[in-house]
């Protein structure tokens, strides 16, 4: 299936790229910030939003739960929140588009609020699986009404008296704890989230900074209920998932020295740069500071020669979307470079293990699929091929990546979904001295 305006992108080979560039504010943060500025009491700002799809999906969602949200002339944008307790009915369905992440942590919010509310995506998260994060909200008390297989469209049906829970996560995601954390917001009394593998902590710090009562222990996570929540000033960090593109596009690129703009340096983001850094990379942190609770640098990556590593099994949950990209780094590098333990990535926007094996080897990449995994070996990158992105944004920037190292151009057969997360992408690209056109 293609996006009804779609439009394909080819890749060729580059030389050298260079420059000092900024990316898009982080995803995972902006679509945290619009929600949690729609709680507030009070006008909340927030600066570097990203203003992709998958976010302004959210904005125009919590809008029609009753929020009052616009960007001013200077691209801030401005949250009359709505209080704890205080969202209303919709008046029409909340169409999510692609948006996995929107579309679980909302459910996850007006669960414990006295509407009902139905989310619509498009066939792409249709068919995404949403039991992971519908089971433990029934717990709070809220019903739901879905499609056999339990995806979308599916009908929140919020309850009136929520109960805190205790949850113990079955599996290491940040949008089923997340969607829990969010439900405990409007719930009396403490709710616990216990997770055996950490996941990514944006809620965590982001419901710290905006005061909510968190208490933070090993493995667990008590959220206390029905609190007020003032308004603050946020300033979104670039988003490490789209560096990431960057980087690995300057460390296979010879001659390349880039630096990117205050990026997020959340520990729970940066397994991919742990594991660049590992296969030889020549990456440093700059001028590493706090901003809004999150740990932020800038970062400098020159092109290096990389060496194939096993990647920690544990370490998965630290880097989940980087593995398409990684897959494009481990191409390039000496050796064979090892990916296990990442069954997740099977129930993403595509299922990423296959559609990049499939990509990869038609590209003239060794690489071999393992049912949790894959491995890839370092090859002569043929190219000459058009990718089916399945509506997969990282699908279609990491071929675009590849591109700029194969002997023949790489197509993409539809750039729209890039626009999710990285509105800009290709002319950023194209600024730094790479090659991409329609």
């Amino acid at each position: 299936m293609k996006h009804p305006q779609s439009k394909k992108l080819s890749s060729s080979r580059s030389e050298t790229l260079c420059g000092i560039i900024s990316v898009p504010g982080d995803k995972s943060i902006s679509h945290r910030s619009l929600i949690m500025g729609a709680l507030s009491v009070g006008e909340s700002t927030i600066a570097g939003l990203l203003e992709g799809e998958d976010v302004l999906g959210t904005a125009n969602a919590l809008k029609a739960l009753g929020a009052d949200i616009y960007k001013d002339d200077n691209n801030i944008w401005h949250v009359w929140g709505v209080g704890i307790g205080g969202l209303r009915q919709p008046q029409a369905p909340l169409n999510m588009g692609n948006s996995g992440t929107g579309v679980r942590l909302l459910m996850g919010l007006v669960a414990t609020h006295p509407i009902t509310v139905t989310f619509t995506g498009d066939k792409s998260l249709s068919s995404r699986p949403m039991k992971r994060v519908t089971d433990p909200l029934q717990q709070f008390g809220a019903k739901f009404t879905a499609c056999e297989n339990g995806t979308l469209p599916i009908t929140v049906h919020g309850t009136k008296m929520p109960l805190a829970i205790t949850y113990d996560l079955p599996v290491a995601s940040a949008q089923v704890k997340s969607a829990v954390m969010l439900a405990a917001l409007n719930t009396p009394g403490r709710t616990t989230v216990i997770e055996k593998i950490p996941t990514r902590d944006h809620s965590e710090r982001i419901f710290g900074y905006f005061g909510v009562p968190i208490q933070l222990q090993t493995n667990q996570i008590h959220v206390i209920g029905q609190a007020e929540l003032s308004a603050k000033n946020m300033t979104v960090p670039a988003d490490p998932s789209s560096a990431a593109f960057l980087i690995v596009a300057a460390l296979i690129t010879e001659g390349s020295d880039i630096t990117i703009k205050n990026v997020g340096i959340n520990p729970a983001r940066t397994g991919l740069f742990t594991t660049l850094i590992e296969m030889g990379a020549h990456i440093k942190f700059d001028n590493i500071r706090d901003q809004c609770g999150e740990d932020v640098a800038d970062i400098r990556v020159k092109y290096s020669a990389l060496t194939g590593v096993i990647v920690p099994k544990g370490r998965a949950p630290s880097m989940i979307d980087e593995y398409p990209i990684l897959c494009v780094a481990a191409a390039c590098a000496t050796g064979q470079t090892v990916m296990r333990n990442i069954e997740e990535l099977r129930v993403k926007e595509s299922d990423r293990i296959d559609v990049m094996v499939k990509g990869l080897k038609a590209c003239g990449v060794e690489v071999h699929e393992h049912k949790d995994g894959m491995s890839v070996k370092q090859s002569t990158v043929k190219g000459g091929a058009t990718i089916n992105t399945h509506l997969d944004h990282r699908i279609a920037m990491s071929f675009l990546i590849l591109g700029l190292r194969a002997e023949k151009p790489i197509i993409i057969d539809d750039a729209t979904v890039i626009e999710t997360s990285f509105p800009g992408f290709g002319m950023l690209l194209n600024s730094l001295g790479a090659s991409i056109c329609p």
